[in-house]
This record gives structure tokens, C-alpha cells and sequence, in this order.
């Protein structure tokens, strides 16, 4: 089973990489959809949210540092961001890889549209 993903942590695939570390890797978004727009994802495979688990779990906490690293660098953490992680197919999910989008620089309305 392809993952691009996976791919593109292989180096595969090319990406505009922010931040890397033995755990995770986060990227500019290809299509943004604010002026800041990236993605945190972790190195191993894990599907969705339903696939986080007692042993696997320490890698959120893990993505959370780093988006509040990454927010600070990129200069939006005072003024805002939306994190969001989409799950399964009804909810948008449409990469089968846990990922977590961080969007600022702008407001972001609720609900969106």
C-alpha cells in the first residue's frame, strides 16, 4: 500500500521541510490554504486518530512541542493559529497518515467558508 507520506519521509518525494527530527517531520502545505500553512506528521505510520494507542501515543504530545516550537518561529503564536486533524473519511481525511495542519497569519472564521 502506497502512502505519499511515507514517501515523502523516505525522501521519494520532494517537500519544503520546516522542521525534521527522529520522530516527526513537518512541511509547507502544497496547496495552503492561509498564509501559513504546514503540516507535522509522524515518521512511523499511523493511519488516524483511531490508530493511536498506549504504545504509539507519546508521538502527539511529541507533535505539540514542535507545532508550538514551529508557531513561535514562524511568528503566529500571539497572534493565533487553527490546528486541525482530520479523521477517517467523513472527516476529511484524505491522506491515510496521522497529520496535523497548522494554519495563522490570518483570521480564520468559524465555521469556515
Amino acid at each position: 500500500m502506497s502512502c505519499i507520506f511515507c514517501s515523502i519521509i523516505k525522501g521519494e518525494i520532494p517537500c519544503n521541510k520546516i522542521y525534521e527530527d527522529d520522530k516527526v517531520l513537518a512541511f509547507h502545505d502544497i496547496s495552503p490554504e492561509a498564509p501559513v500553512h504546514f503540516l507535522v506528521i509522524p515518521k512511523e505510520h499511523i493511519q488516524s486518530v483511531n490508530n493511536i494507542n498506549e504504545e504509539n501515543s507519546d508521538i502527539i504530545s511529541h507533535i505539540f512541542i514542535v507545532i508550538n516550537k514551529l508557531v513561535r518561529e514562524l511568528n503566529i503564536s500571539e497572534s493565533g493559529y487553527r490546528i486541525i486533524n482530520n479523521c477517517g473519511e467523513d472527516g476529511g481525511q484524505t491522506v491515510n497518515h496521522i497529520h496535523f495542519h497548522v494554519l495563522g497569519a490570518r483570521e480564520l472564521k468559524w465555521p469556515p467558508g
